[in-house]
């Protein structure tokens, strides 16, 4: 390969770098901000499928519906929390912390690695809370949760791999 082919801005890793880079950055951002919705009951008018016009009659119908806000955050949800509380082998001084800061700590690490700020050090510490996350997962027994991180931490050490190829960011050097 060329070196100029291998400094060009769309090669192949820097793209497959992009891609991960993205991906990891929006999944994140996501799951940080789906920390403040809770699902609500909501009464709505019956509505006719056939017309689009409310039913006569006045039926309402209850349909839930995500809300977001500050003061509907949960980091995990209760009965997981329960779960982690009886497990022996996880500090219960540390879960509170950590259910403080997880939804914030994955909003951070989303927005950083979309804008490309401290790229290199964002994966890595997207990929250590990863890691607490699967651990604690395998404690109660949720292999399917584990396995499922365990697949964005395979992501995340591809995207190390490819950090050098960071050619899109604010500050490439971190």
């Amino acid at each position: 390969m060329s070196t100029s082919n291998s400094n060009s801005l769309m090669n192949g890793q820097t793209l497959a770098f992009l891609v991960l880079r993205f991906w990891l950055g929006i999944r994140a951002l996501v799951a940080g901000v789906d920390k403040y919705s809770e699902p609500v009951h909501i009464q709505k008018p019956l509505m006719d499928p056939v017309t689009g016009m409310q039913d006569p009659s006045g039926a309402m119908v209850d349909v839930i519906q995500k809300v977001y806000g500050l003061g509907r955050y949960h980091a995990v949800p209760q009965v997981l929390q329960d779960k982690f509380a009886l497990e022996p082998l996880l500090p219960t001084m540390l879960l509170k912390p950590f259910y403080i800061v997880l939804g914030p700590a994955l909003i951070i690490l989303g927005v950083t690695l979309l804008l490309g700020l401290f790229t290199r050090v964002s994966l890595f510490l997207q990929g250590i809370l990863y890691i607490v996350l699967t651990i604690g997962l395998m404690l109660i027994n949720q292999n399917d949760g584990a396995t499922f991180l365990g697949i964005h931490i395979v992501l995340v050490s591809m995207a190390l791999v490819l950090v050098d190829n960071n050619r899109f960011a604010l500050l490439k050097k971190w």
